[in-house]
C-alpha cells in the first residue's frame, strides 16, 4: 500500500502536528540568559542574522513545514557554539537531527556568501593609516596593518586524497590562513588548505601573498611568527637575537603578533565547532571549509555589533612548530632582510 505523501517529514513523523515545532518557536518566548546559554549570542544580534540572512534562507520549498529562517539560525548558531547535533538543541527549537543538519548547510551557504562584505583589508588609505598608528600604540612596531597565522581545524578523514589532508601529528585537518587587525576583527581568511601543508606553504600559495607580492600594499607589512618565512611584507622575529635593538625589535614582535594568537584562541572558544572538544568537523573538506567561514563571519559581525570576542574563556595557547623548523625560515630574502634590519636600526637602537 503506497504512503499518501510525497515527501516524508522527518519533523512531522517524530513529533506530530501537536509538537511545537518549526514555524512556532518565538525569540519572544525565551528568556536572553536562555539564550545566550544556547546558542551564544543575544537576541538582538539574532534578530539581525534573520534581516540579514532571511532572504537566502526563505527559498522556495517542497516541503509542506518549510523551517523558518529565525528556527534555521537558531539551529545553527547551536551547532557553531557547541560543536554537536544535540538531542536537546533541537528539543529546544522542536526539529530532528536530520533538520539541523540541514539547517547548518543553509545558514552556513548563506553566510559564506557574505563572507567579502564582512572580512576584508580596509579600502581607502586613511583607515590603513589607522591601522598603522594602532599597531604602533601597542608596542611601537611600525608600520604593520595586520598580524598573520595558521590555525588547524580537524576534519573527518575525506574519501579522496585522504593523505594531503594528514598533519604532521597524524590528523586530518584543515590548515586556515589568518589576518587580524588589533581589536581581532579579521582581514583575510583561507580556510580550504590542506592540512598536510606547512604554515609557510600556505601563505606562499595563498591569495594573501599575491596581493602582496603585486605592490597591493606597499609600504606596510604584516608580522608573522617563525613558521613563515621573512619576506618584504612580512616581518618575522629573529631566531637568536644578539643586540639590544635586536633583542627590542622581537620583544615587540611578540607583544604585537599576541594579538592574532588572542584572536584565534577565543575564535575556538566562541565557536566550539572548531576546537575539536567535540571531534573532528563530520564534513567534506570543502563543507568543513564552509563552516570554518561562516564562523569567522559571524565572528566580525559581533565587533561590528559591539559584542567582546575577546570575553570568552581562553583554553590552550596556539601550538607552534617544532624549534627545529625555525632556522630555515630565517633571511632567505636579502632585501627582506634588509629591510627588517633597517627597521631594527631606525625604530630599536
Amino acid at each position: 500500500m503506497a504512503i499518501p505523501i510525497t515527501v516524508l517529514d522527518c519533523d512531522l513523523l517524530l513529533y506530530g502536528r501537536g509538537h511545537r515545532t518549526l514555524d512556532r518557536f518565538k525569540l519572544d518566548d525565551v528568556t536572553d540568559e536562555y539564550l545566550m546559554s544556547m546558542y551564544g549570542f543575544p537576541r538582538q544580534f539574532i534578530y539581525y542574522l534573520v534581516e540579514l540572512l532571511g532572504a537566502s534562507l526563505s527559498r522556495p520549498t517542497q516541503r509542506s513545514r518549510a523551517i523558518s529562517p529565525e528556527t534555521q539560525i537558531l539551529a545553527a548558531l547551536g551547532f557553531y557554539t557547541s560543536g554537536s547535533f544535540q538531542t536537546r538543541m533541537g528539543d529546544a527549537i522542536g526539529i530532528s537531527q536530520a533538520s539541523m543538519s540541514r539547517c547548518v548547510a543553509n545558514v552556513t551557504e548563506a553566510l559564506v556568501e557574505r563572507a567579502s562584505q564582512f572580512i576584508h583589508f580596509p579600502a581607502d588609505e586613511a583607515a590603513m593609516q589607522s591601522l598603522k598608528d594602532e599597531f604602533y600604540g601597542l608596542a611601537g612596531m611600525p608600520g604593520v596593518i595586520g598580524v598573520v597565522d595558521c590555525i588547524h581545524v580537524a576534519i573527518k578523514a575525506p574519501n579522496a586524497e585522504d593523505l594531503s589532508y594528514v598533519n604532521r601529528k597524524g590528523l586530518h585537518s584543515l590548515n586556515c590562513l589568518v589576518v587580524c587587525d588589533i581589536r581581532g576583527a579579521l582581514m583575510t581568511v583561507e580556510t580550504s588548505w590542506p592540512g598536510s601543508l606547512q604554515d609557510c606553504a600556505v601563505l606562499q600559495q595563498s591569495s594573501l601573498s599575491s596581493q602582496f607580492e603585486t605592490g597591493m600594499h606597499k609600504g606596510s607589512w604584516l608580522l608573522g611568527d617563525s613558521s613563515f618565512f621573512l619576506r618584504t611584507w612580512l616581518m618575522t622575529p629573529l631566531h637568536i637575537p644578539e643586540t639590544p635593538a635586536e633583542y627590542r625589535y622581537n620583544r615587540a614582535h611578540s607583544a604585537t603578533h599576541s594579538v592574532i594568537e588572542k584572536t584565534l584562541r577565543t575564535l575556538c572558544s566562541r565557536f566550539r565547532c572548531l576546537d575539536g572538544s567535540k571531534g573532528a568537523l563530520q564534513y567534506s573538506p570543502e563543507k568543513s571549509s564552509n563552516i570554518i567561514l561562516a564562523c569567522c563571519v559571524l565572528h566580525n559581525i559581533s565587533l561590528e555589533h559591539g559584542m567582546d570576542v575577546w570575553s570568552s574563556p581562553v583554553t590552550e595557547p596556539i601550538e607552534q612548530p617544532p624549534e627545529g623548523e625555525y632556522e630555515q625560515m630565517e633571511s632567505l630574502d636579502l632585501e627582506a632582510d634588509r629591510i627588517r634590519q633597517e627597521l631594527m636600526l631606525t625604530h630599536f637602537s
